[in-house]
C-alpha cells in the first residue's frame, strides 16, 4: 500500500515518504490521518456556519484541536484509535448540522468532506483516507497546493498549543474560530496566490496568541521561570523520566511521587521545567537525563525507572523496555500503556519495582530559566553591554532536533559563534549543545536557555524589548535567528515569525518539501529567508 507524507523535514530523500514514514507511521494510518483532517474540514464547515447564527460549541472547538493535533508527527499511530477519532468527527458534525439548520443557517455544502460516511472497518476507512490524501487531485495547480498544504501545517501546531494551553485554563474564541476558518478555506478552490498567502500569515498571528495563552498558562500556574541550575547526573535511588512538554502532567507526578523515596528527571523538552518556582520546590524534583529525539530509544532503553510520555516525539520503542513506559494525551504507540484520568498510580508503581540508580552519579550541570523576565531583569547590563561593544551579536539558534544527519550544523555554528556573542537558545534544539561552556560576558552568560518551543514567544517578547531600548525594528538589531526545523509545530512559529516581518531568517537542515521554487521565491522576496550552508558561510555572510 503506497502513502503520500511530507509534512516533516525528515522525509525521505528530502521529498516525501511513500511507503512507510520515517518517524515509523504506516501507510494505514497516513491514509486515517489525511482522512480525520478531511473529516474535520467537514465539521469544521458547519461549525464556521454555526456562529454566522450565533451557535457556538466549546466540546466541537476543543475536539477539533484534539482531532488535528493527534495527525502531527509522532504522536499516538495506533490506527484503531483514529477509526474512533473519524467516527467521533462524522457524529459530531451530523448532530451540529439540526442545530445550524433548525437556526436558519446554511448545512447544504454539496459532496465532500460534510457528507462523509464513517466507516467502521479497517480497510474500509483505509480505502477512504486514499481518495482524499495529499496528491489525491491530479490536477491540482502546484503553487496553490502548497501553499494549502503550508496553512494545514501551520493550524496543525497551533491546534497543537491550543489544546496546550486549554488544559491550562487558557482559551480564546478567536483562535477556534480561526482553525475552523482555515480548514475550510484550504478547500476552496477559488482562492488565489494573495488569498492563500494572507491565511498563511494569518496563521502565523493566531499561533503568536495561542502561544501567549500557553505562556499565560505556564507562567500564572507556575511563576516566571528564573535562573536555576540543572545536574545532568544522577541521585541514588527509585526514579521516574518526565518526556515531553506538558507542565500540569509534570505537576501531578511530582505530587503523587512526594514522600515515596523517589527522584523525578526531566528528558528533552522538560528540561526548562526546572526553572518553575512552583516545580522547582519539590525536593524530590532533581535533575536532566539525557538530550532529546535522536536518542531516545537509547536513553530510554538504559534507564533504570519508569518513564512518563506526554506530549512528546516518540521513537517506536523496542519491546524489551516497552512495559517501563506509559503515556497521556496524544502520545503513544501500540503497546505502551496508556495513563487515563491523570491517575499516575501505576507509574509510580513500576518505578518501586524498577532497580533505580545503584549509586549517585557526577555530571555536568546546565544552566536553564532564561525566559523574558530573567533575561529583561537584565536588559540593562545587556543594553550597556551592546553599546559599550563588549556584546557584538546576539544569535538564536534553536527549533527542532532530530535524526537525520546535517544537524551537527548547530553545534558547530554555536561553538564557531565569536566569543563576544551571546547566543539564545530554545526548543529540543538546543541539545546539539545544551552542555557546552560557553563562559559569560560581564557576568551575562554566554548561552541563555529560554525554554521549550511555545516559548518561542518569551524569545519574541525579548526581541521586542530590545527593539524598544535601541529605538529600532527588530530587523535593525544585531540579532540572526538560525532555526531548525522537524514538525508542525516549527511550521506555526515560523509563519509567527513571519507574520512579525522578521526577515533574514536562516532555516535548516533543508526546506519544507512541501515548498514549491515559486511560493519559496515569494518568501526570499519578502523576508529573505534562506537556507543555511555552512557555520563558517553564515557566520561570515551575518557579520561581514
Amino acid at each position: 500500500m503506497s502513502m503520500f507524507c511530507y509534512q516533516c523535514e525528515q522525509v525521505a530523500k528530502g521529498e516525501a515518504c511513500v511507503t512507510t514514514g520515517v518517524c515509523g507511521k504506516h501507510s494505514d494510518v497516513a491514509a486515517m490521518q489525511d482522512l480525520l483532517i478531511y473529516a474535520v474540514q467537514g465539521l469544521s464547515m458547519l461549525a464556521v456556519e454555526g456562529r454566522k447564527v450565533g451557535i457556538n460549541d466549546d466540546y466541537i472547538n476543543r475536539f477539533t484541536c484534539k482531532a488535528v493535533f493527534s495527525t502531527l508527527t509522532n504522536v499516538d499511530f495506533d490506527p484503531k484509535r483514529f477509526v474512533l477519532l473519524i467516527n467521533e468527527t462524522v457524529k459530531l458534525r451530523d448532530d451540529f448540522k439540526q442545530r445550524v439548520e433548525d437556526a436558519g443557517g446554511v448545512t447544504d455544502f454539496g459532496d465532500g468532506p460534510a457528507t462523509l460516511t464513517a466507516e467502521h472497518a479497517h480497510d474500509a476507512v483505509v480505502a477512504q483516507g486514499q481518495l482524499v490524501g495529499l496528491k489525491s487531485d491530479p490536477d491540482a495547480d502546484p503553487d496553490l497546493q502548497s501553499l494549502q498544504h503550508i496553512l494545514i501545517y501551520g493550524v496543525k501546531g497551533l491546534a497543537a498549543y491550543a489544546d496546550h494551553a486549554a488544559l491550562l485554563g487558557q482559551q480564546d474564541e478567536k483562535v477556534y474560530a480561526f482553525i475552523q476558518e482555515a480548514l475550510v478555506a484550504a478547500l476552496d478552490k477559488s482562492l488565489g496566490v494573495d488569498e492563500l498567502v494572507g491565511l498563511v500569515l494569518k496563521c502565523g498571528e493566531i499561533n503568536l496568541r495561542a502561544m501567549e495563552l500557553l505562556d499565560a498558562g505556564n507562567t500564572g500556574i507556575y511563576g516566571h521561570p528564573v535562573p536555576t541550575s540543572v545536574p545532568l547526573g544522577a541521585k541514588k535511588g527509585k526514579a521516574i523520566l518526565v518526556s515531553g512538554h506538558d507542565l500540569k502532567d509534570l505537576e501531578e507526578i511530582l505530587k503523587e511521587s512526594e514522600g515515596k523515596g523517589i527522584n523525578v528527571y526531566t528528558h528533552g523538552e522538560m528540561l526548562p521545567t526546572h526553572g518553575y518556582p512552583e516545580l522547582k520546590k519539590y525536593a524530590h524534583f532533581y535533575g536532566h537525563y539525557g538530550t532529546a529525539w535522536q536518542n531516545q530509544k537509547k536513553e530510554f532503553a538504559e534507564f533504570p525507572g519508569a518513564i512518563l510520555m506526554t506530549t512528546n516525539c516518540i521513537q517506536k520503542p523496542q519491546e524489551s523496555y516497552q512495559d517501563n513506559i506509559f503515556t497521556t494525551g496524544l502520545v503513544g504507540w501500540p503497546g505502551v500503556r496508556h495513563i487515563a484520568e491523570k491517575d499516575f498510580g501505576p507509574v509510580i508503581e513500576k518505578a518501586l519495582v524498577m532497580p533505580g540508580f545503584a549509586e549517585d552519579v557526577d555530571g555536568k550541570s546546565v544552566m536553564v530559566g532564561f525566559a523574558r523576565n530573567a533575561v529583561m531583569s537584565v536588559a540593562d547590563k545587556v543594553i550597556e553591554a551592546v553599546k559599550g561593544k563588549a556584546i557584538s551579536h546576539f544569535f538564536l539558534v534553536g527549533g527542532c532536533d532530530g535524526a537525520k544527519p546535517g544537524r551537527n550544523y548547530y553545534t558547530e555554528f554555536v561553538e564557531k559563534a565569536p566569543k563576544d556573542s551571546v547566543i539564545l537558545t530554545l526548543a529540543c534544539g538546543k541539545f546539539r549543545f545544551f552542555d557546552k561552556d560557553l563562559g559569560d560576558i560581564g557576568g551575562i552568560p554566554r548561552l541563555l536557555d529560554v525554554g521549550q518551543c511555545n516559548d518561542a514567544y518569551s524569545a519574541i517578547q525579548i526581541a521586542v524589548a530590545l527593539a524598544g531600548a535601541f529605538e529600532c525594528g527588530v530587523n535593525d538589531l544585531p540579532l540572526s535567528m538560525i532555526l531548525s526545523w522537524y514538525e508542525q509545530k516549527a511550521v506555526a512559529i515560523l509563519l509567527t515569525l513571519l507574520h512579525l516581518g522578521i526577515k533574514n531568517i536562516r532555516l535548516g537542515p533543508s526546506l519544507p518539501a512541501f515548498i514549491t521554487p515559486n511560493v519559496l521565491d515569494v518568501l526570499v522576496k519578502n523576508f529573505n529567508i534562506m537556507p543555511i550552508t555552512t557555520p563558517e558561510e553564515d557566520l561570515k555572510a551575518i557579520l561581514g
